[in-house]
């Protein structure tokens, strides 16, 4: 099953956590756009004897778009490659940006899965984000996408946020789950070097939250998710039963897709590349013709790192079988001693068929899978 990424790198201001690709000015917009449509193109071979089962338009802030510039992208696809008659076709959108007439101009074009950057319901949250939106844009936003009538829509949360009380956090959780969205993207606060907060950070101006405090609202959104039927299938998504993402699943399956626009990763037959995270070069490059991207051939010790931990990460865990038939490893030799361990302290479930994460070990998923990565010599 291959898919489509489209970075779209442009966004109305700039998020204080935020370390994508990404540009407030529109500047370069318009050759931005040509250029996606040009890559498309360009690369179409790639992908020539796959059948495209999945779009996913990412950002930045896709939805800034106008229905006619991305009526233009989704129409180079459709032309250059073979597209599933029942695609999933997903719009990274904004609250400020969706409207009833809005998001039936996206219907019409075939979009029919929604992810809405909500992030949090609190108005002091969202402004010390520097969210466009507020709290009531946050939840109006996704009652008329519904009403409009997408109904796979998916909302993102951030938990780990300084100073938010337990209480805060509930409430945020129930305002999510009355919404009745069937999907959840959800993740902890990450202070990264380049962005406002990664800046403000070294003058002692921000504070992440304790380990212990993010542990806590992570293990309560767990809980409260399950028991509104929104179910973990990836440590950072959550869904009812017949919602999971089918793009990300796609990129956890190691099955190939194409990345196009600035920044965007492609994986195709055993290669990884990546482009230019620069708008002007990108543009120019695909008209001059000039290298507009980087590329790997993965070995075989980055192929089992990778599946380590993309799946690792999963409700189905990795299957040492598997592990052994495709890399050679066989697991309860090379890191038996790490499994007893991670097992003992009850943060894995170890079967003849799979290793899985327990709740606790959701919380150390990085750690447990960087244990069991294999070193180049």
């Amino acid at each position: 099953m291959a898919g489509i990424y489209v970075h779209i790198p442009f966004c109305r201001k700039a998020c204080h956590y935020c370390d994508f690709h990404f540009s407030t000015s529109l500047k370069t917009k318009d050759n931005v756009l040509n250029g996606i449509q040009l890559e498309a193109l360009q690369r179409k071979e790639s992908l020539a004897d796959q059948e495209i089962k999945t779009i996913y338009l990412g950002g930045g802030t896709p939805s800034l778009l106008k229905s006619n510039e991305l009526k233009d992208i989704l129409n180079a696809i459709y032309v250059h490659y073979s597209v599933s008659p029942k695609p999933e076709i997903t719009l990274e959108a904004n609250p400020e940006d969706i409207t009833d007439a809005v998001v039936k101009n996206w219907i019409k074009l075939g979009i029919n899965r929604l992810s809405i950057g909500v992030q949090s319901f609190n108005e002091d949250i969202l402004s010390w984000m520097n969210r466009s939106h507020n709290s009531t844009q946050a939840a109006l936003s996704v009652k008329i996408a519904q009403d409009a009538g997408i109904s796979n829509i998916s909302i993102d949360l951030i938990y780990g946020v300084p100073h938010r009380t337990h209480a805060d956090w509930m409430n945020e959780l129930k305002s999510a789950v009355d919404l009745n969205t069937p999907h959840i993207s959800a993740y902890c606060l990450t202070i990264e070097p380049e962005t406002v907060f990664g800046k403000k950070a070294v003058k002692g101006e921000v504070l992440a939250s304790p380990n212990s405090a993010s542990s806590v609202e992570f293990i309560t959104l767990v809980d409260n998710l399950k028991d509104a039927g929104i179910h973990f299938y990836e440590v950072s998504n959550f869904s009812k039963f017949g919602f999971e993402s089918r793009h990300n699943s796609n990129y956890w399956n190691r099955a190939d897709y194409i990345g196009l626009g600035p920044g965007a990763h492609s994986f195709i037959d055993g290669t990884r590349s990546w482009n230019v995270s620069n708008n002007a070069l990108y543009a120019t490059g695909l008209k001059k013709g000039t290298l507009i991207s980087q590329s790997e051939t993965l070995s075989n010790i980055d192929n089992y790192n990778e599946y380590i931990m993309t799946n690792l990460r999963r409700r189905e865990g990795i299957n040492p079988k598997l592990i052994t038939a495709h890399y050679g490893v066989t697991l309860s030799q090379s890191f038996k001693d790490i499994l007893t361990r991670y097992e003992a302290s009850k943060d894995l479930l170890i079967a003849e068929n799979s290793i899985k994460l327990t709740q606790n070990g959701f919380l150390l998923a990085d750690r447990i899978a960087s244990d069991l990565f294999l070193t180049h010599d």
